[in-house]
């Protein structure tokens, strides 16, 4: 029952992990896909509204207020948010980049950042075996911010930034709630996911987009969609711009389609996190989690 000898999950969770290393994940992924992008109005009237019933979501600070307005499942589940709703707390304080909960923050140690007990994983395997900028991160802060169904799912920016460069690397499509980032060990570094880096006042910051399963798709404001096509093998080094990209703080810089996970990291030095920031905390874009 234990798929990778996880010390710390319990039996359900060791179960849905096992379950999963046999699911045809990339498939599924593609079809979720494609079903959150019908728009035959009776099929994504229903599909909103049991996601609704079932997550208890409102639409009251959302741009468009009811079902009927949305063009598919995925205009809904991507849905903006009325000008003012998430007003940014003031500089310089480093600000949440999604609704969602804080699943594990704190310090780089020798290269590592903690996933649940027993496990964590490299920087280097994060940012998909770049380990000249993984140096910049050696000793400082993670945050890790993971993204469920009734959260709001376009990401901004923390702080000002000018992209350097940034990465697609492929990797397997497992869940990343919970439950399995306690039984399947660096879950983070071996799902597909987008690697932003950002020159900031602050010194780089890293903002890794983690692909999940049934996350049809990801996109960044400067590259547009970026899966599927879901990927088996990494594909060369780091992207660069066609012009230079800055964004400001708050500022949207990607999107979800579909739930998943941010971390962010940081130089030694850069960000203290707040002590509102702990494990389990639900935190708001445009909070402030560190200053």
């Amino acid at each position: 029952m234990n798929p990778e000898n996880n010390t710390d999950a319990s039996r359900g969770d060791l179960l849905f992990a096992a379950v999963q290393l046999r699911l045809p994940t990339r498939f599924l992924s593609w079809l979720m896909f494609l079903l959150t992008r019908l728009e035959v109005r009776w099929f994504k009237n229903l599909f909103i509204r049991i996601l609704m019933r079932s997550y208890n979501i409102s639409l009251t600070e959302a741009e468009r207020g009811r079902p009927e307005d949305y063009r598919s499942f995925n205009d809904f589940f991507t849905r903006s948010l009325k000008p003012g709703a998430r007003p940014l707390a003031e500089a310089p304080a480093f600000l949440s980049p999604v609704d969602g909960t804080i699943s594990q923050l704190g310090t780089i140690k020798e290269g590592r950042i903690f996933q649940a007990k027993g496990h964590d994983y490299s920087v280097v395997e994060l940012l998909g075996g770049d380990a000249l900028t993984a140096r910049e991160f050696m000793g400082g802060q993670f945050n890790t911010i993971y993204l469920a169904p009734n959260n709001y799912h376009r990401i901004h920016m923390p702080v000002n930034g000018r992209l350097r460069h940034w990465r697609y690397v492929p990797g397997r499509l497992f869940s990343v709630n919970p439950a399995t980032a306690r039984a399947l060990p660096g879950v983070f570094a071996r799902n597909e996911r987008v690697v932003a880096i950002f020159d900031t006042d602050i010194g780089p910051v890293a903002m890794v987009l983690v692909g999940a399963l049934f996350v049809g798709s990801m996109e960044t404001v400067w590259a547009g969609q970026i899966s599927p096509p879901h990927k088996r093998e990494t594909e060369g080094g780091n992207f660069m711009t066609d012009l230079p990209i800055s964004l400001e703080r708050g500022e949207e810089m990607g999107r979800f389609n579909m739930g998943s996970t941010v971390i962010l990291l940081t130089a030694p030095g850069a960000v203290q996190w707040d002590g509102i920031a702990q494990p389990g905390a639900t935190v708001r874009m445009g909070q402030a989690i560190g200053r």
